[in-house]
């Protein structure tokens, strides 16, 4: 398990590069007391139908792990945890 300041760090570096890479509408750190999945979590929200490959790869220079959601039509919703 990792060091609570290390997974905020790493999901609120996520965060700021998902803004200014990809086409995103809104990106959201729940700490993990919010969060429904217990754990620091990123929420957002994309301008795509689908998880476009640079957003995956910000995931994965994070060391996030991408959790299943449900088309929203032409948005994607991406949700990750450390």
């Amino acid at each position: 398990m990792t060091c609570t300041v290390e997974a905020r760090a790493r999901v609120e570096r996520a965060a700021r590069s998902l803004r200014d890479t990809a086409p995103t509408i809104a990106v959201e750190v729940l700490d993990p007391a919010d969060s429904p999945h217990d754990r620091w979590t990123l929420d957002a929200a994309i301008r795509t139908a689908g998880v476009p490959p640079t957003v995956l790869r910000e995931l994965a220079l994070a060391g996030l792990t991408l959790l299943p959601t449900p088309a929203q039509g032409e948005f994607a919703t991406v949700v990750a945890t450390v």
